[in-house]
C-alpha cells in the first residue's frame, strides 16, 4: 500500500470536506492530522484481522488461544486510546459539532460505498411510472 491517493480517497476527502464545511485554515490543519489517524487506525485494524484469522486455527493450543485473546484485548485498548487521543487533537482544529459530524460522515461514506458496491453487481432497475 503506497501513499498514492485513489479515486475512493478523493471521493472521501470531498465527502468529508463538504459535510464538515471546513474553512481553508481548518482544512490545512485537519487533513494531515486525519490522515495520520487513519493510517494508525488502519494498521491496528489490519493487525486485529490477522489475529482473528489466526485464532480460527485448530492447531492452536489452549495457551496460544489465551495469548491470542490477550493480544486482541490489548489491540482493542490501543484502538480506543488512539480514538481518544485523536478526539482531543481534532478538537484543537475543529469545533465539537464538526468532530461529531466527522464521525457521522465516515459512517455515511462507508454506507454509501457499500451500497454502490452491492448495486454494481445488479442490473439496472427497470424504469417505473408511465410517460
Amino acid at each position: 500500500m503506497g501513499t498514492s491517493i485513489t479515486q475512493l480517497d478523493n471521493a472521501k476527502i470531498a465527502f468529508i470536506t463538504s459535510r464538515l464545511s471546513l474553512t481553508q485554515d481548518q482544512a490545512q490543519r485537519f487533513w494531515p492530522l486525519y490522515n495520520d489517524f487513519i493510517g494508525k487506525r488502519r494498521e491496528l485494524n489490519r493487525t486485529a484481522r490477522l489475529l482473528r484469522r489466526d485464532a480460527a486455527s485448530p492447531a492452536l493450543s489452549d495457551a496460544q488461544l489465551r495469548d491470542n485473546f490477550t493480544q486482541d484485548f490489548a489491540l482493542r485498548q490501543q484502538q480506543l486510546n488512539l480514538e481518544k487521543d485523536y478526539f482531543d487533537k481534532l478538537q484543537k482544529v475543529l469545533s465539537l459539532r464538526q468532530v461529531a459530524q466527522l464521525y457521522q460522515a465516515e459512517r455515511d461514506f462507508t454506507k454509501e460505498v457499500l451500497k454502490r458496491v452491492a448495486g454494481a453487481g445488479q442490473p439496472a432497475a427497470p424504469p417505473t411510472g408511465e410517460q
